[in-house]
């Protein structure tokens, strides 16, 4: 119990700490969106140390680093990306959109807008420690299983940024709404699969007589609430509202918001092309 409750405070001062690192870059460069680059590789840097944090004075055995890689393999995928789409832009308009709305109050106001994302990222993390710490020495089916939809996550998140980032780059689709490959089945693929990547743990982590199971639901949990509810697709699609218009609403009618779904068919008179 007490190594539990030493990791978890341990794990939210560390998230608490790194995202004061991440205001202090955004207001020094303007660009929000390095918020979400050190996000990723917080929680990727986080998570791995607290899979690989030895308890009872043994080292990691072989689940330990099964998961601190699959953490670090998704972090490194991930954050590279959005690295990479944050070096091309000047602000991300999610964060801008709020900064707009707090006017003179937006430092502080964001200052404490990551501080709750920390808060709200402990139980994820926390779930990677406890999947890390089943006390069974023998890799079993369902860490492979685990394993298998993490990886089955980073394949379908990185596919489907590959496909919008081949969409914007074609200059006839300017101004378009991408309906193409997974976007149209989903308005977020990418936030379905970032999504599926944390069901991993709960699999990883649930065994018989290990209490501490449990909570690694608190991963998929959360992340569902943050990525649905919170900062990821409110926000998004109130700026493809104001971008794209008729466009993006004929897509809301015609594509599921989340889950992956076949495309819904409208009468003519009710859905405009994209």
């Amino acid at each position: 119990m007490t190594t539990y409750l030493g990791a978890l405070a341990l794990i939210a001062v560390s998230l608490a700490a790194l995202m004061a690192v991440a205001w202090v870059v955004r207001e020094r460069t303007g660009n929000s969106g390095w918020v979400d680059t050190i996000w990723t590789f917080a929680v990727g840097l986080v998570g791995a140390g607290s899979a690989l944090w030895p308890i009872a004075g043994e080292g990691p055995n072989a689940r330990q680093w099964l998961v601190a890689s699959l953490v670090a393999l998704w972090s490194l995928r991930l954050g590279t990306h959005i690295a990479i789409r944050t070096s091309g832009i000047t602000d991300d308009p999610r964060y801008a959109a709020f900064a707009s709305e707090w006017g003179l109050n937006a430092p502080r106001r964001m200052f404490i807008f990551l501080q709750n994302q920390a808060l709200g990222s402990v139980p994820p993390v926390f779930a990677i420690f406890v999947a890390a710490h089943v006390p069974e020495p023998a890799l079993r089916v369902q860490d492979f299983l685990g394993a298998a939809i993490l990886l089955t996550g980073i394949f379908g998140e990185a596919v489907a940024d590959a496909q919008l980032a081949r969409f914007r780059h074609e200059p006839s689709n300017k101004g378009r709404v991408c309906d193409v490959g997974l976007w149209r089945w989903s308005r977020h693929p990418n936030y379905f699969f970032e999504w599926l990547s944390w069901l991993a743990y709960p699999v990883i982590a649930l065994s018989a007589g290990y209490a501490w199971g449990w909570a690694s639901w608190l991963a998929p949990i959360f992340m569902y609430w943050i990525l649905v509810h919170v900062t990821g697709i409110p926000p998004l699609e109130a700026h493809m509202l104001r971008s794209r218009g008729e466009r993006y609403r004929a897509y809301q009618a015609q594509t599921s918001m989340f889950f992956p779904l076949p495309p819904r068919t409208l009468p003519p008179k009710e859905g405009v092309a994209v």
